[in-house]
């Protein structure tokens, strides 16, 4: 039963990539529909793991049954995510219903999250029955969780698609059946293993064309797509017309005047630029346009190095000519961290993706923009885009565009805003003009070839009614300021898009609400009420150890990696090597834990002790984290996996615990404890990602999650 453990762990993380990855591309990127994905998935594991008798001993016929239907479902998960748009009868480019958005997913997650969580339940009773113990499954797998995270980041590392990845888990999920076969297995299920290996091998072999054809359902004009680490790159053409597309959701489109009106508008604010430097979004034409200026120097960092090979092929040729200029250099960086040791410039732009999640909100941070600030030289420019709306802001979108302002202003003492579709933020050490007769003079004199920034433009925009509404809007509207600690902004985002199907929900603003507290110490309340009402009964204190247990590691897990990310940006393999430290942390946690207390179930002492010293680890793991955060300690690869992989063996010693304190039948435990572990955290991923990261901040958090786990030891007594 080892193997069948080892591959439970290994598909659970690897097809959920896979899956969820599929899931943040149908739904054009926006993270929530990820955080809801990972949590829906968690759910679903925790009912496969709920599901049947307790007394039942399921045979190799039953697992190999499972297994088959695992490697079936996975490739026709992919089919039905990349058409799921043309099923639920949607229009192209448009988001669907919400509630076909949610129905859609739950299609898409809950069948194979129950078949694993099933395929584990009865897996361990297997092993169980052979005189072993959960804790001792639970580990094994882990470590095959641990392999799965090593594939994804190693395949991925390698531009192996993501459909071929799910071909490669269903292929490794058959296999798996001529590992154990006993006298009882029907001759027809190692038949139906092989033709259904046969038909995966096939599918790998003309694994490019299927690729292309799922990806043109949704983009009948498709010219190319490609998985990268960050994200699904997608280009279509049609009559001279090349658009962009990033995680389905357009980039760029060729025939535009986006790149044009947020270059010459920005440039024009110095007289005399020499230097400028382009974080993100030069392909889309920055370069092109900027190239029209008298420049020394222009440097174009870009975070993702297939995104340049792979547009370069098919943009127009002026924009690739523009990428080959003699005074251009390209830099594959992040933008931040490429920031820390440059020159300084005369004007920078901020061509980065909106602030919708972790990764894309160290953008728009008061640290960033301090950043900025020291690679400037004096009366430098700073310029960004946000997406906002010509004439009526609702109030989350103020919100949020108020607190990457504020975040601004605590840095600049100069900023102008452009009302737009796209706003465009303007700021300086040194005084800015807004006389539109001084700025439309600058522009006539230059003799730009362009289409839409003209004299006339330039004063419509500085002189219209829109331009003094919308600075009064930003200075009026109460934010907390965007930072690093504190990232309330990509929780704005993702407010902003549920406001489109419900909104009521644009009124709303947990990020500033003078209940927060309040609401919180009463959470805080309910949480011991319901450890004091668990300790009534064995069962349901064991259960709540390993739903605290799967809450704290998700919280921590979510803590340590978003403070990584705002450090270190989004370095896939990096990333990939956090994930599996927290997964060996498990694997060691649950080793070390069942071999310290297998013979001592009943010792109730050394179970106290035990659990103690478990809980107490994570009193002291997040107060170090809150600790190392104000510090800064914690930047590095080596500090993050080391505090991820004790609060992974903290979780697996913790589950541990509760699955062998005072338990007199090790089949019975299995399905209750590996649910609650699921079920919490599922409520730890939504919980830290939306509720207490936006309104605590990391190092509130981690203080919270201390808090709870010195609460836990209630249910040791």
């Amino acid at each position: 039963m080892v193997i069948y453990l080892l591959i439970v762990g290994f598909i659970s993380i690897l097809g959920q990539v896979v899956i969820l990855r599929e899931l943040n591309v149908a739904f054009f990127g926006v993270e929530l529909i990820y955080i809801l994905a990972l949590a829906v998935w968690m759910l679903g594991s925790a009912i496969g793991a709920a599901l049947g008798r307790r007394s039942f001993l399921p045979s190799h016929s039953h697992l190999a049954l499972l297994w088959i239907a695992v490697g079936a479902l996975l490739p026709l998960d992919v089919a039905f995510i990349r058409g799921s748009r043309l099923l639920f009868g949607g229009v192209p480019g448009a988001y669907l219903p919400f509630f076909q958005q949610m129905a859609g997913m739950a299609l898409a997650l809950l069948p194979l999250s129950i078949l694993l969580g099933l395929l584990f339940q009865w897996a361990a009773r297997q092993y169980v029955a052979r005189e072993k113990t959960l804790a001792r499954a639970y580990a094994v797998e882990s470590g095959g969780g641990l392999a799965g995270g090593l594939a994804a980041t190693l395949l991925l590392k390698f531009g192996i698609q993501n459909l071929s990845i799910a071909l490669l888990c269903s292929l490794v999920s058959v296999g798996v059946i001529f590992f154990y076969r006993d006298k009882k297995t029907s001759r027809f299920i190692p038949a139906g293993g092989v033709a259904l290996a046969a038909i995966i091998l096939f599918a790998g072999w003309k694994s490019s064309d299927i690729d292309r054809r799922l990806s043109a359902w949704n983009h009948p004009f498709l010219v190319a797509s490609r998985d990268t680490p960050y994200s699904r790159v997608t280009i279509t053409a049609r009559a001279g017309q090349v658009a962009v597309f990033e995680n389905d959701a357009l980039a760029f489109e060729t025939e535009g005047t986006a790149a044009e009106e947020f270059a010459h508008l920005a440039m024009l604010q110095r007289p005399d630029p020499r230097t400028v430097l382009v974080l993100g979004g030069g392909s889309e034409g920055i370069i092109a346009e900027l190239l029209h200026y008298p420049l020394q120097q222009i440097d174009y960092v870009e975070l993702n190095r297939v995104w340049i090979g792979l547009a370069q092929n098919y943009l127009p040729k002026e924009i690739r000519r523009s990428l080959q200029a003699e005074n251009l250099r390209i830099i594959f960086a992040d933008p931040r961290s490429f920031l820390d040791g440059c020159p300084s410039y005369d004007v920078i732009l901020v061509g980065m993706p909106e602030p919708a999640s972790g990764q894309a909100n160290r953008f728009y941070t008061r640290e960033f923009f301090e950043q900025c600030a020291d690679r400037l030289n004096p009366g430098g420019i700073l310029a960004f885009r946000l997406r906002s709306a010509e004439n009526l802001w609702s109030p989350q979108l103020a919100r949020r565009n108020s607190s990457i302002f504020r975040a601004l202003e605590t840095v600049f003492p100069e900023t102008v805003v452009l009302p737009g579709v796209a706003s465009l933020f303007i700021a300086s050490p040194a005084l800015l003009p807004r006389d539109p007769e001084i700025l439309s003079g600058r522009l006539a004199e230059k003799n730009l070839p362009v289409r839409m920034v003209t004299p006339p433009y330039v004063r419509y925009l500085y002189t219209n009614d829109r331009f003094s509404r919308v600075a009064e809007l930003l200075a009026q509207t109460p934010a907390p300021v965007n930072s690093d600690a504190r990232p309330v902004c990509y929780q704005y985002t993702i407010a902003i898009w549920l406001s489109k199907f419900f909104p009521a929900l644009a009124q709303l603003d947990i990020s500033t609400s003078g209940h927060a507290g309040g609401n919180m110490l009463l959470s805080g309340a309910v949480g011991i009420l319901l450890m004091l009402l668990a300790r009534r009964n064995m069962a349901l204190r064991r259960m709540a150890l390993a739903g605290i247990a799967g809450f704290l590691g998700m919280v921590t897990e979510t803590l340590v990696i978003l403070q990584y990310q705002v450090h270190n940006g989004v370095l896939y393999q990096n990333i990939g090597i956090l994930l599996m430290a927290f997964m060996a942390g498990l694997a060691l946690g649950a080793f070390a834990t069942e071999a310290y207390l297998r013979n001592h179930s009943g010792n109730i002492s050394r179970l106290r002790k035990t659990g103690l010293a478990l809980l107490g680890g994570f009193v002291v793991a997040n107060l170090l984290f809150a600790a190392g955060f104000s510090a800064e300690v914690l930047a590095g690869l080596l500090s993050a996996a080391i505090l991820l992989g004790i609060a992974g063996f903290l979780v697996a010693g913790i589950f541990s615990l509760a699955s062998l304190y005072r338990v007199e039948n090790r089949q019975a435990v299995i399905s209750p404890l590996y649910s609650a572990d699921l079920a919490g955290g599922c409520a730890g991923s939504i919980l830290a990602s939306l509720v207490l990261i936006p309104i605590l901040g990391l190092a509130g958090s981690a203080y919270l999650a201390a808090v709870i786990a010195a609460l836990a030891v209630l249910l040791l007594w």
